[in-house]
C-alpha cells in the first residue's frame, strides 16, 4: 500500500524537498517481479544520509542484482515525525512510498555509539517492534502492511544493521537486531539476498531463516548467542560459528555513481573511494584496525569513474575518499589527470583530512581549482613523544614541511585536528600543542602576507574497541582541567579558532561503545526519555539528561563512574589493599605510580567484574566474538610498544606488523605504484564570451514545487553541465555560469510561467537548446518555450512588471458563491485598501494595495471537504523588482477586510509573469 505523502509532505515541514526521494540516478525496480524487497535506511536526516558514499554503493549494489529491490528511508525532522504519529501513518520509503512494514528487510547503518536511539525512532515510526524478541512473537494478520503472514512467518521485515560501530562491538544493540552485518558488504549483501530468496520460496520459519544467515561468514545472529557473567559471548548451539568473521571486498569506484539529491546536502559532490583500508596503524585508530589490508583502486578505474560521474550527475565538485588519501601513491597523477580533461569545465577537487607529512607541491597543484578550498590535517599531539605513543609516525620537521607547503602554495587558513587525554599524556603534552600551533605560525610569516590561521578541533581520546588503546580511558575531571589548560594558553595566541568537544559526549561514547549486552536496555530507554540525534549540538543537554536516566534506572550508574573517574587507565598502577573483608578493598588514584617505559603491563586474571574490581588486559571483553582479523595479544604487545613510544612502521610500504589481518580470509595489502603525473594543462580559464542569449520560459509543478528557490539554481546549473551547453561564466574569483532566474517562487507554490536567461559562449540553436535543457530537467519542470533575445536587452529580472496568479482561498465561515462575487465587486470599486507593511529596516509603512491591483476576478467556487466554500481567484498585480509587489497573501487580506470573515490560503499558482518592454 501506498502512503498518501502528498497530505504529509507540505511546504509547512521544514525543507519538504527532502522526502521526494526519486532523484536523478534513483533506480527503479517493478515492485511485483522482485522476489527480495530491500530497505537501506539510514538512521539520520536525509541531508546526511543522502551523501553517505557507503549508503550509495550498497543502493547501487543491490538494484543491480537480479530479483531484489532496494529502496531508502531516512530519519524524518520532528515536524514530519509528529505528523506521522498524528495521523497514524507509518514511516516509508522514499522511492516507493510504501511503508516499511511491507518490505523484507531492512538496513540500518550504525557508524556511531550513541546512534542507535535514531535507529528506534525510526522502527517505532514504521510500526515495527523495536526487539527482536518482540518481532518473533509477533504474527500479524494476513495484510498487515501489504507482507503476506503464515504459522511459521512473522509479519515484520528482518532487520539488521552494519557499519563501524555495527562491526566493533553490537553487543550494546543485540536485542534491537535479527542479525548484523560485520564488515564490507558490497559482497556480503548479496549473499544474504540469496539465502532469503531461497528461505522464502521455501516458505521457512524466521528462525530458520536466519539459521542460514548465521552460516553465511560475516553474518552474526545475536540470539543464538549468549553473554556469560564474564561478560564474554558465546554460542547457545553448536551449528553456529564462535568467532564470525568481518568481511572484506574490493571497492569497485563505478558504484559510487548514483543519487543527485535535489536539496544541498552535508557532501554535496561526487566522492569516489581511491583506497580502502589503512596500515599506518595509529593505535587510536578504530577505522584503521577495522578496515585492515590496505587495498588501493585501479588508477585508470578512479580517472574512468570520475569522468563518467560528473558527466552523469552534473555536479561542480569531487571528493577522492580514503582514511588516508595521501597514502594512495596514484593521488598526484589521478588529480591531475581528471584536472586537465575537465579543465574547461569549473571542477574543483576536495580531500579529506590528510598526512600532512605526504602534502607536497605535486598533492597542491591538484587540490581546489578558481575555488581553493579548505586544508585539513591531523598531527593528533602537540609533542614527538606523544606522537611516537600513539604511531602517528609524524616529525616535527615534517609537520611543519608540509603545514610551509600549503602556505607558500596560498593556503591562509588551515585545519588541525589534536586529541588529549591519550596515554602517558602529561601536562606538557597538552601544553605542547599550543606551542606547536604557535611555532607554525611563526615559521609561516611572510612579506605582504597575512598571518596563517589555524581552526583546532580539540576531541577527547575515547578508546574504541579492536585497537591497542581499548584498555585505556581518562577521567571526565582530567579532561575538563586539560581544556582548561589550553584555553587559557590559546588566549594569547591570535589568528587561532578552537573548538572542543563537550566532555559528556565522550565520555557516553566510551560507556556505550565498550559495554555489554545489559546496555541494550538503557539504549531504549534513553530512547524513551527523549534521547536522539545525539550529535547535533541543540540536543546535547536533553539527550544527556536521558541517557544519565536510563543508566541509572538500569542500575548501571556505578559502571558510569568507572568511565567517568577514568579506572580504565592501565598506565598507572592500581594496587589492591585486601583486608579480611571484601567491602574493605581500595584503590590507589589514578595518579599514582606511573609505568615507566620498562614496566610491563600487569596481565592479571580476575574470575568476575564488579564495580569496584581493577581491569585486566586478561579479562574477556564482549567483543571477543568478532573476527576482525587482528590477533587481540597483538594488541596487547601493541599496547607495550606505546609505554616504550616505540614506532611501528606502515606494512603498505615497509615490513610486516605480523598483526595477523593477511591471509586467506582477510587478502593483503594491494598497493598500486603509481603512472607518471601528466603535465600541468593550466588552470580553469572562466569563458566569458557573450555570443548567444536565450530566454526561457518553464513551469514548476507537482513536487517540484517544495524545492527551493536556491535549490532550483543549483539544479539548473547541473542540468546545464548534464546537458552539455555553452553556457558562459561570470568573471572574478568564483567564476559562475550565467544562469538567471528572473524571480524567486514561494515554497510549495506552482506555476506555468517562470522564466530564466541563459547566456551561451557559442550560438546554438534554439530547438537544439530546448531539446538538451527538456532532456535533463525533472519531468515536473517543463519547458514551454525558448526564445533568443539581443545580447544588449535588459534581463528578464529588471524587466518584470507584473505577475498574474491563480489562488484557492477558503473561507472559514459558511459562504455562497454570490457572497464571493460580492466580495470581488467591493475589492475593485475600491480606490483605497491600505495596508501595514513593515520594512527591511524595520519601521511600519501605509501602503494602497488597491493600486497594486490591476485585474480581480472569481473563477470558481466549489465546496471544500469540510463543507466551508472555497474558491480560485484570478489576479494580475504589480510585480517590480524595486518593491512595488501586491503578493498573494495581501489578496487575502483586501478580501477580509471587505467581508469580515477569516480566509485561508490554501494553494498559490502563478500563471505567467509578465515583462515590460
Amino acid at each position: 500500500m501506498v502512503v498518501a505523502v502528498e497530505k504529509l509532505i507540505t511546504s509547512d515541514i521544514l525543507k519538504p524537498a527532502r522526502y521526494l526521494g526519486n532523484e536523478l540516478l534513483a533506480v527503479h525496480k517493478p515492485w511485483d517481479t522482485a522476489a527480495i524487497r530491500w530497505v537501506l535506511t539510514y538512521p539520520e536526516v536525509y541531508e546526511v544520509g543522502a551523501s553517505n558514499l557507503g549508503h550509495i554503493i550498497l543502493y547501487n549494489v543491490l538494484n543491480a542484482q537480479p530479483r531484489q529491490l532496494c529502496d531508502r528511508a531516512y530519519l524524518p525532522g520532528k515536524d514530519l515525525a509528529a505528523k506521522l504519529r498524528e495521523t497514524n501513518t507509518p514511516l516509508f520509503a522514499v522511492e516507493s512510498k510504501r511503508s516499511l512494514t511491507e518490505f523484507d528487510i531492512l538496513g540500518f547503518s550504525l557508524s556511531y555509539e550513541l546512534g542507535a536511539t535514531n535507529i528506534l525512532e525510526m522502527l517505532d515510526l514504521a510500526g515495527i517492534p523495536l526487539t527482536w524478541q518482540e518481532r518473533q512473537g509477533s504474527r500479524g494478520a494476513e495484510g498487515q502492511g501489504g507482507r503476506e503472514s503464515t504459522d511459521t512467518q512473522s509479519s515484520f521485515p528482518l532487520i539488521f544493521a552494519g557499519g563501524q560501530t555495527a562491526t566493533s562491538n553490537p553487543e550494546p544493540y543485540a536485542d534491537f537486531f535479527d542479525f548484523i552485518a560485520l564488515g564490507d558488504g558490497e559482497e556480503l549483501l548479496p549473499e544474504i539476498g540469496l539465502v532469503l530468496e531461497e528461505g522464502k520460496q521455501a516458505r521457512l520459519s524466521r528462525e530458520d531463516i536466519l539459521l542460514d544467515l548465521a552460516q553465511i561468514p560475516g553474518v552474526y545472529v545475536p540470539q543464538f548467542y549468549d553473554m556469560a557473567e564474564d561478560g564474554s559471548v558465546h554460542p547457545l548451539r553448536p551449528d553456529v560459528p564462535k568467532r564470525i568473521l568481518r568481511r572484506v571486498a574490493t571497492p569497485i569506484p563505478a558504484y559510487s555513481i548514483g543519487l543527485v539529491p535535489y536539496v544541498e546536502t552535508v557532501h554535496d559532490r561526487l566522492t569516489i573511494e581511491i583506497r580502502r583500508g589503512c596500515t599506518r596503524g595509529c593505535r587510536f585508530c578504530q577505522p584503521g584496525m577495522l578496515t585492515r589490508p590496505a587495498r588501493d583502486v585501479e588508477p585508470d578505474k578512479v580517472v574512468e569513474a570520475i569522468e563518467q560521474g560528473m558527466r552523469a550527475t552534473g555536479y561542480n565538485e569531487f571528493s577522492l575518499l580514503s582514511l588516508s588519501c595521501s597514502d594512495y601513491l596514484s593521488l598526484p597523477a589521478v588529480g591531475m589527470e581528471i584536472k586537465n580533461r575537465l579543465k574547461n569545465e569549473n571542477i574543483s577537487l576536495t580531500l579529506p583530512s590528510q598526512r600532512v607529512d605526504r602534502f607536497d607541491e605535486n598533492i597542491a597543484n591538484i587540490l581546489g581549482g578558481t575555488r581553493q578550498g579548505g586544508l585539513t590535517f591531523a598531527p593528533e599531539a602537540g609533542t614527538q613523544r606523544m606522537r611516537d605513543i600513539v604511531n602517528k609516525g609524524l616529525t616535527n620537521e615534517e609537520l611543519l614541511r608540509g603545514v610551509k607547503t600549503a602556505w607558500e602554495q596560498g593556503w591562509d587558513k588551515i585545519k588541525l585536528y589534536f586529541m588529549i587525554g591519550l596515554p602517558g599524556e602529561t601536562d606538557a603534552d597538552v601544553m605542547g600543542i599550543a606551542e606547536t600551533v604557535s611555532w607554525l605560525q611563526r615559521e609561516c610569516r611572510g612579506k605582504g602576507r597575512k598571518p596563517l590561521n589555524f581552526n583546532l578541533t580539540i576531541s577527547n581520546f575515547t578508546p574504541k574497541p579492536h585497537t591497542p588503546f581499548q584498555w585505556h580511558s581518562v577521567s571526565t575531571d582530567e579532561f575538563k582541567r586539560k581544556q582548561n589548560l589550553l584555553r587559557q594558553e590559546f588566549r594569547r595566541i591570535k589568528a587561532v579558532k578552537v573548538n572542543f568537544t563537550d566532555v559528556r559526549i565522550s565520555a557516553m561514547e566510551d560507556f556505550v561503545g565498550r559495554g555489554d549486552r545489559n546496555l541494550s536496555k538503557v539504549v531504549r530507554r534513553a530512547w524513551e526519555l527523549g534521547a536522539g540525534m545525539d550529535s547535533w549540538y541543540e540536543n546535547l543537554d536533553r539527550a544527556f539528561s536521558a541517557w544519565g536516566s536510563a543508566i541509572a534506572q538500569a542500575d548501571l550508574d556505578w559502571k558510569y563512574r568507572q568511565v567517568e573517574n577514568g579506572e580504565w587507565n592501565l598506565f598507572h598502577v592500581q594496587e589492591q589493599k585486601r583486608s579480611g573483608d571484601a567491602e574493605n578493598t581500595q584503590f590507589l588514584t589514578p595518579n599514582s605510580s606511573l609505568l615507566t617505559p620498562n614496566s610491563p603491563i600487569p596481565i592479571t586474571p580476575y574470575p568476575q567484574r564488579g564495580p569496584h574490581l581493577p581491569h585486566s588486559l586478561d579479562i574477556p571483553l564482549p567483543w571477543d566474538h568478532i573476527d576482525t582479523g587482528i590477533d587481540k595479544k597483538w594488541l596487547q604487545e601493541d599496547l607495550q610498544r606505546a609505554l616504550e613510544a616505540a614506532i611501528v612502521p606502515d606494512c603498505s610500504f615497509e615490513g610486516c606488523s605480523h598483526c595477523g589481518v593477511c591471509g586467506t580470509d582477510f587478502g593483503h595489502n594491494v598497493v598500486i605504484e603509481s603512472p607518471a603525473i601528466p603535465k600541468f594543462a593550466g588552470e580553469f580559464v572562466p569563458n566569458t564570451t557573450k555570443a548567444q542569449r536565450l530566454r526561457v520560459w518553464f513551469g514548476k509543478q507537482g513536487n517540484m514545487a517544495l524545492i527551493s528557490h536556491l535549490d532550483l539554481i543549483r539544479l539548473f546549473d547541473r542540468v546545464v553541465r548534464r546537458a552539455g551547453l555553452p553556457i558562459a561564466f561570470t568573471g572574478g574569483f568564483h567564476p559562475m555560469p550565467r544562469i538567471s532566474l528572473a524571480t524567486a517562487l514561494a515554497l510549495g507554490a506552482t506555476s506555468s510561467g517562470e522564466i530564466a536567461d541563459f547566456e551561451l559562449t557559442v550560438p546554438v540553436e534554439v530547438d537544439t537548446f530546448r531539446e538538451k535543457l527538456a532532456r535533463e530537467m525533472p519531468t515536473d519542470i517543463p519547458i514551454y518555450n525558448v526564445e533568443q533575445i539581443d545580447l544588449k536587452s535588459s534581463a528578464a529580472t529588471q524587466l518584470l512588471e507584473t505577475a498574474e496568479y491563480l489562488i484557492t482561498v477558503a473561507a472559514l465561515a459558511e459562504t455562497t458563491p454570490i457572497q464571493w462575487q460580492n466580495w470581488i465587486d467591493t475589492i475593485k470599486a475600491k480606490e483605497e485598501l491600505w495596508y501595514e507593511q513593515i520594512t527591511k529596516s524595520g519601521k511600519s509603512q501605509l501602503i494602497n494595495l488597491r493600486d497594486r491591483l490591476f485585474e480581480l476576478e472569481l473563477v470558481e467556487s466549489n465546496k471544500s471537504v469540510a463543507e466551508s466554500m472555497s474558491s480560485v481567484i484570478r489576479y494580475l498585480g504589480s510585480y517590480r523588482q524595486d518593491g512595488l509587489v501586491l503578493r498573494p497573501e495581501q489578496i487575502l487580506f483586501m478580501l477580509e477586510t471587505v467581508a469580515g470573515v477569516e480566509f485561508q490560503l490554501l494553494h498559490i499558482h502563478r500563471n505567467r509573469l509578465i515583462l515590460g518592454v
